[in-house]
């Protein structure tokens, strides 16, 4: 069983954008891998999307057992393609 760890970020962030701690662990369990990160430091981390009851994305890492979650927001068209998984060129 995996135990999750939310960053103190994280879960600022999910307040204010009325993220549930059960939609992110769903969008992380059952969600497409969209990103890979891995060089980030200190863990390689990865971006899953998910539409739970709306679509969120999640950036996270895994340390073994353990789910580090660093964010999770709402992807809006301004910064994404139609699609939502690809980012848009600046």
């Amino acid at each position: 069983m995996k135990k999750y760890t939310f960053r103190l970020h994280a879960l600022e962030r999910m307040r204010e954008r009325d993220i549930s701690i059960d939609e992110v662990k769903q969008a992380i369990e059952l969600g497409e891998i969209i990103e890979d990160y891995p060089s980030d430091r200190p863990f390689p981390s990865k971006l899953a999307m998910c539409c739970t009851t709306k679509l969120i994305h999640v950036v996270y890492a895994e340390d073994g057992n353990e789910v580090i979650v660093i964010t999770a927001y709402r992807p809006s068209y301004d910064k994404w393609e139609n699609d939502l998984r690809t980012r848009k060129k600046v």
